[in-house]
């Protein structure tokens, strides 16, 4: 039997540029936990490290699909190359504020500056679409860059970590910032398979979020990121209550385990179900599975029922990709596809205050509750939208696989 994902690595240049993209994205799963490991540490207070962060994060939210916007109509390498100039700098500017012991506000000044990091997810992904549009082999690639992810976010967190408590506190920060640099030189420099500029369609200039099914998506990924944000509060709550704090490490490697298998599964597969009809059903699992969440006693079941629950990620992801590249024109993908992680990032920054307040107000294994919340928010907006998503768009020929 054929192994699919080595066939989509024949095409040339498939390895450098995904390898590339695995070292300059590492650093977007560093730096939030990275500034308030440093921040704590240095400033001893969690307020300002959190609001730090989550200035960053926004910052992000807002920056990142503008800067993919701009590379949809210039091109990767003219855009990526002064971004990620600025984004350093910025990096730079808050190590500096934090070793000479600067003001608060010079802190979130150049927090907000570094929200400039462009959107390595969709940098990568848009090269495999330019190679594998409309062809069975793109939905094997997104599968493979979800399960990626997945190794981004376990590894990531670790390294930022584990650099700033063991070396000096503005380590994390700074191994991101040099793995960016690298990551993204090594990126920009295979040139054989960046995607070309597309002609502006009909769309004209606006952008891709004024089109229905992509504020669908974006909107489904708030609700289902708020499952994730919630999961590593509550997970690391729960685990305290039960004496055994550190076991949240490995409840939490259990929850992207789950993520990872179903994304080599799913993405081998050939399921001929329409794209709308597997994002619906991906959901309502996610949603379901939230549900044992409220009951888990132990932290053994807590990791089994994670377990299970990480197993719809990889699916939801991988089909929302899809569902994008069917919806948006070519020459606004990039922009698109950022929309999607973006939407997943501030659901998983809202979860995660969520639930940080209700396991502060009643206990640690109220914060699931978000998690319920989120899943069945997510499920009532596919359902709502489902005709949307279903919809052949114009000028894409029936039944051709996205």
């Amino acid at each position: 039997m054929p192994n699919p994902y080595r066939e989509i690595f024949r095409a040339p240049g498939s390895v450098a540029f995904s390898a590339a993209g695995f070292i300059a994205r590492l650093p977007f799963s560093m730096v939030t936990l990275g500034i308030v490991t440093m921040l704590s540490q240095t400033r001893g207070e969690y307020w300002l490290a959190g609001a730090v962060a989550a200035t960053f994060a926004l910052a992000n939210a807002v920056m990142a699909p503008q800067i993919s916007r701009l590379v949809d109509r210039h091109g990767q390498s003219r855009v990526l190359i002064p971004a990620t100039l600025a984004t350093l700098v910025a990096f730079a500017g808050l190590l500096l504020a934090t070793r000479l012991q600067a003001p608060a506000w010079m802190l979130f000044l150049f927090a907000a500056l570094a929200g400039m990091e462009p959107s390595m997810m969709a940098m990568v992904r848009a090269r495999w679409t330019e190679i594998y549009r409309d062809t069975p082999q793109l939905r094997t690639a997104f599968a493979f860059e979800s399960v990626v992810d997945e190794m981004v976010f376990m590894v990531g967190p670790v390294i930022a970590i584990g650099l700033s408590v063991v070396w000096f506190p503005e380590a994390g920060p700074l191994a991101a910032a040099i793995l960016l640099a690298v990551g993204m030189a090594l990126f920009v420099a295979q040139r054989s398979t960046e995607p070309p500029v597309h002609a502006p369609e009909t769309s004209g200039s606006d952008s891709v979020i004024r089109l229905l099914p992509v504020q669908i998506i974006a909107l489904l990924m708030v609700a289902l990121g708020t499952i994730f944000g919630t999961a590593e509060v509550t997970a690391v709550a729960f685990a305290e209550a039960q004496g055994n704090k550190a076991a949240a490490s490995l409840v939490l490697a259990a929850y992207a385990a789950g993520s990872f298998v179903t994304g080599l599964v799913f993405g081998a597969l050939r399921v001929r179900l329409p794209l709308s009809c597997q994002l619906l059903f991906a959901i309502g699992l996610a949603a379901a599975t939230t549900l044992p969440l409220l009951i888990a006693s132990s932290l053994w079941m807590l990791g089994f029922v994670l377990f299970i629950a990480g197993a719809s990620i990889s699916p939801t992801v991988i089909v929302a990709m899809a569902l994008v590249e069917r919806h948006v024109p070519a020459s606004k993908l990039t922009e698109g596809i950022t929309w999607v992680m973006t939407g997943m990032g501030i659901g998983m920054a809202a979860g995660s205050a969520a639930s940080g307040w209700l396991i502060d107000v009643y206990g640690a294994r109220s914060g699931f509750y978000v998690s319920v919340a989120g899943g069945f928010t997510a499920l009532a907006i596919a359902a709502l939208g489902f005709r949307a998503l279903a919809e052949m768009p114009a000028g894409r020929r029936e039944g051709a696989p996205a």
